[in-house]
């Protein structure tokens, strides 16, 4: 029991999320995130101050394994300051980290490659999806430009860039939340879902200059490429979940990445 490891006086309280492994700890001015057999990885992120500092991490008789976390005060990210220098300087100090690269290369993680994406993404694609508007001109071009999207230089990357996983502490600390599912691979998955979904595209240029990077046809196709392919990875999720309000949401933003609508963005 985390009572056990606390000791008395502390107040535990669940953290919500899907998995129900996380916890508030509150005790007199004290307050720790904790967190049920959370990956290694864990440590790196805060040693690289991606995350909020890691106290400490304990072994149960059980053999689970619980972490705490520093709790910061702080609020997400409105989806307009998704367009500031310190978010594209901070997921570049990720995307260039060789501490985290090396820590899951360690745990066993392979580099995601376009081909595998593909095949994996359209065995799951049922005849139902195959019906909905925009999504088999989206898999077509998928399939076509596919062999024209090769990149080598992998990163470790977060997969999910969704202005509410992004912390700002109270001292004006930026923090990447929610590291459940980080994944190696091309760089323009995180970029171009972040561009596409906040940021005009008269803005991408100065953005990518903040992020050290200029804008080329390459990256441009590689950033549209991995966009379409986790939209529909989402609306495939959604409706699976059932959630149909959310698949439809996808599916708009689904146009607006194919088309490159200028003045389309989704605010997520």
């Amino acid at each position: 029991m985390l009572e056990d490891i606390l000791g008395n006086g502390w107040e535990i309280t669940p953290a919500g999320g899907a998995t129900g492994e996380a916890f508030y700890a509150k005790y007199k001015e004290q307050t720790l995130f904790l967190k049920r057999n959370s990956s290694p990885f864990l440590a790196v992120l805060s040693a690289e101050g991606i995350v909020p500092k890691l106290v400490w991490t304990k072994r149960m008789e059980n053999g689970d394994t619980i972490t705490a976390q520093q709790w910061v005060q702080g609020r997400e990210l409105e989806p307009y300051e998704m367009e500031e220098q310190r978010v594209a300087r901070l997921l570049k100090k990720i995307h260039e980290s060789k501490p985290l690269l090396n820590m899951l290369q360690r745990l066993g993680m392979e580099p995601m490659k376009p081909a595998d994406m593909l095949g994996d993404l359209e065995h799951g694609i049922g005849k139902e999806l195959l019906e909905m508007p925009g999504v088999p001109d989206a898999l077509q071009f998928l399939e076509t430009e596919q062999p024209n999207i090769q990149y080598e230089d992998y990163v470790v990357c977060h997969g999910d860039v969704n202005h509410n996983n992004w912390l700002l502490s109270d001292e004006n600390e930026l923090f990447l939340i929610d590291w459940d599912g980080p994944l190696i691979g091309d760089p323009a998955m995180d970029i171009g879902m972040l561009l596409y979904s906040y940021i005009p595209p008269e803005k991408w240029e100065n953005w990518l200059m903040e992020y050290g990077i200029g804008m080329t046809d390459d990256l441009a196709l590689r950033m549209k490429w991995h966009a379409i392919f986790q939209t529909i990875a989402m609306i495939r999720w959604h409706k699976e979940k059932n959630r149909l309000e959310e698949m439809r949401r996808w599916l708009d933003f689904l146009q607006i990445v194919y088309h490159g609508r200028e003045n389309g963005k989704r605010n997520r």
